[in-house]
């Protein structure tokens, strides 16, 4: 019970943690938002452009004409000094504003970059342990189903092959069996020419008795429709845990990682689509898809072996960089 509650504790303070860390983003993407507008109104504001009543110089007006000149010189409200200041003034507003994008350009940016949003179990060893376990057990659910297909096969074809063995046997005058056959034989009344035929057919008729019980086995145990069930199975949940592969990938570390590993899945969700696509042709009788159909499978097997051990080294990474839960 101790350990329960401190679990979870542990998983109220993670909680806690994460939101505190969610609002930080919130408040500095404000804050930078904020100071980028300030600055950028700062930028604007005008600088002294027009003379105060302190700048203006009063003095008296004559009746000549230089007095005239002089007043209105003394009067203009902007000196070259003043002119000066005002250019680099403006300049400075053309840096503010440069300088205020760039704060925004900067913020969008960082904000961009950072860590998606919290996933919870998705994001953490939980999360990403369930791609290569699941994908484990659905190689053995592969290996399986194409058992299953090729005892169903086994069943199917067995019939041709029982009755090419009829075939050879030789004409059993009415008999239920060679042995019935060879009595009638010997018996009064019979052809004893005939024995030797018989007694050399009683190998074939074995091997009839064998397959014919087989099959009665193979039929028993439903072969056909177990293995379309599975192999359905496979296909929905081995194409869904192939792309829930790369979107754990991203979700941790914000990126894919092209390489083998993740080019051989993609190949071998294409081969179970081809060898899905060839069952209403199969269950026609086309003997060219059931041939696709099985080596789409055999390829994709062996594909999916490989998947796994390829696969090793990058769970070993994740165990590495990643903590329960």
């Amino acid at each position: 019970k101790n350990l329960f509650l401190k679990r979870r504790a542990l998983k109220r303070i993670s909680s806690g943690i994460h939101h505190k860390q969610n609002q930080t983003k919130t408040i500095m993407r404000v804050s930078l938002l904020l100071l980028a507008s300030i600055a950028s109104a700062g930028a604007f504001a005008p600088h002294a452009p027009f003379a105060t009543r302190s700048s203006v110089v009063s003095k008296p007006l004559s009746a000549t004409g230089n007095n005239q000149n002089e007043n209105v010189g003394e009067f203009f409200p902007f000196s070259a000094e003043e002119v000066n200041n005002n250019m680099n003034d403006a300049m400075t507003s053309t840096g503010k504003v440069a300088t205020a994008t760039a704060a925004m350009w900067a913020a969008s940016a960082s904000i961009a970059s950072a860590a998606g949003p919290d996933w919870g179990l998705f994001e953490g060893r939980t999360g990403s342990l369930l791609h290569p376990i699941t994908m484990a057990g659905l190689l053995g659910l592969s290996l399986y189903t194409g058992f299953l297909g090729l005892q169903w096969r086994r069943q199917r074809t067995m019939g041709d092959e029982i009755s090419d063995l009829k075939k050879s046997m030789p004409d059993l005058a009415g008999a239920s069996s060679i042995a019935d056959a060879i009595a009638a034989a010997k018996a009064e009344g019979g052809d004893a020419s005939l024995v030797p035929a018989y007694e050399r057919a009683l190998p074939i008729e074995q091997q009839i008795n064998e397959l014919t019980a087989e099959r009665k086995t193979l039929a028993s145990q439903g072969n056909r429709d177990k293995h379309f069930n599975q192999g359905a199975m496979l296909a929905f949940l081995g194409t869904a845990f192939a792309i829930e592969g790369p979107l754990n990938t991203y979700a941790r570390a914000g990126k894919l990682f092209p390489g083998p590993h993740l080019y051989a899945g993609a190949g071998l969700v294409v081969l179970w689509a081809a060898a899905a696509a060839c069952v209403p042709a199969m269950q026609k009788g086309n003997d060219t898809a059931r041939s696709i159909h099985i080596a789409a499978n055999t390829v994709g097997t062996g594909l999916f072996a490989w998947q796994v051990v390829s696969g090793i080294p990058i769970l070993l990474k994740v165990i590495e960089k990643t903590q329960w839960p």
